[in-house]
C-alpha cells in the first residue's frame, strides 16, 4: 500500500489562510462593492491625488515610485514634484514618509501600515467598504470607529469630506442597520463615493502596477489572434479547395 508523507507546513499554512479568512468575514458586518477601472487614467490620477492628501501623512507606499506613477498615470514631472511631493523627495525615489513610526505607535496605539500590497491582501471591496463605514464611537479616542475593522486605531482622516455618520443597530440583532448623517462633509455621498472608489482603484494599481501594461498588451494580442485566426481559416480553404 502507497503511503503518503504529510507536509506539514503546506497544511499549517492552508489553515492559517482559512483561519484569517473566517476571522475576516466575521470581523466585518458589511461589505460594500467597489466599482472602479485602473484603466481610468482620470480616476487615478484623483485617486493619487487624495492619497497623498489625506493618506500620506501616515501611509506610505514604499514600493511604488514618483517615475513610474508619472509614466503610467501620463503626468509629468513638473506636475508630480508640484502636486505630489511635499518631504523634499527625489523623483526617482519611492513613495515613503516621514513620520517617525515609534512616534506614531505613541500616538495612534499602533504602526500604521505600509499600503503598497493592502488591496492584493484584502481586496478592492475592503478598502471601499473601510472607507465609507466611519461612523461616531465616542468611547474611541478620535471618536470614530469603523464597521469593516471594528476597533480601529485609525482616525477617520476623510472626515472632512464625509462629514459624520451615526451607527444605527437592529433592535433584535444588535447589528448594524443604517447610517444616519450627523453633520454633513464638503462632499455630498454621490460625490464622497466616487471619491473613495478612485483611492480604491489607485490602491489596485500601486499593489500591481504591471497588471496596467498586462491589460494594454491583452488587447492587442486577442486582436492578432482574431485576425491570425480568419487568414487561417481562409488559407485553409484555398488549399483544400480541390479535396472532395
Amino acid at each position: 500500500m502507497k503511503k503518503y508523507k504529510i507536509n506539514y507546513g503546506i497544511l499549517t499554512f492552508i489553515l492559517i489562510t482559512l483561519l484569517n479568512t473566517v476571522y475576516a468575514a466575521s470581523s466585518s458586518e458589511i461589505e460594500l462593492k467597489a466599482i472602479y477601472d485602473i484603466s481610468n487614467k482620470a480616476s487615478l490620477q484623483r485617486g493619487a491625488k487624495y492619497f497623498v492628501n489625506y493618506c500620506m501623512g501616515c501611509h506610505s507606499i514604499k514600493y511604488m515610485r514618483y517615475s513610474r506613477l508619472s509614466e503610467d498615470l501620463n503626468l509629468n514631472e513638473d506636475l508630480i514634484t508640484k502636486n505630489l511631493m511635499f518631504t523634499g523627495q527625489k523623483f526617482g525615489e519611492t513613495m515613503s514618509i516621514a513620520m517617525n513610526q515609534e512616534d506614531a505607535e505613541r500616538w495612534f496605539g499602533a504602526k500604521p501600515p505600509d499600503l503598497s500590497l493592502i488591496a492584493r491582501s484584502k481586496g478592492a471591496n475592503y478598502i471601499f467598504t473601510f472607507l465609507n463605514t466611519f461612523y461616531l464611537d465616542e468611547s474611541k479616542p478620535h471618536g470614530y470607529n469603523n464597521l469593516a475593522y471594528p476597533n480601529t486605531s485609525m482616525p477617520h482622516a476623510l472626515v472632512s469630506l464625509q462629514g459624520s455618520q451615526k451607527n444605527v443597530l437592529n433592535e433584535e440583532t444588535g447589528k448594524h442597520e443604517k447610517f444616519i448623517q450627523i453633520r454633513e462633509g464638503i462632499y455630498t455621498k454621490e460625490k464622497y463615493e466616487k471619491a473613495t472608489n478612485d483611492i480604491t482603484a489607485f490602491l489596485v494599481y500601486v499593489s500591481e502596477p504591471a497588471k496596467l501594461q498586462r491589460h494594454a498588451i491583452g488587447f492587442w494580442v486577442l486582436l492578432f489572434i482574431f485576425a491570425f485566426t480568419v487568414v487561417a481559416y481562409y488559407t485553409k480553404r484555398e488549399f483544400w479547395k480541390d479535396v472532395k
